[in-house]
């Protein structure tokens, strides 16, 4: 079965356990793909994390910039 890969870091498993940061750092923050036996492995976990650290990240300045309301269950 062939496969499209739409990333400019691509990896081998072995790769990754020899050296997972320099894999993910590689290409400062794009897309990696990992290959199990030339196939896709762990695209779409580490897309999600990376997903997942960006959303924190912007989370965690909105919580800067708000004010904590105290509100009572009863009242909604």
């Amino acid at each position: 079965m062939s496969f499209q890969i739409l990333t400019p870091t691509a990896a081998s498993i072995i790769g990754l356990k020899r050296n997972p940061i320099g894999i993910v750092t590689e290409d400062e923050g794009t897309a990696v793909i990992i290959l199990n036996r030339n196939e896709p492995a762990l695209y779409a976990y580490y897309r999600e994390l990376a997903e997942d650290a960006e959303l924190n990240t912007i989370a965690d300045e909105r919580m800067k910039d708000s004010e904590f309301v105290s509100v009572n269950l009863d009242d909604l």
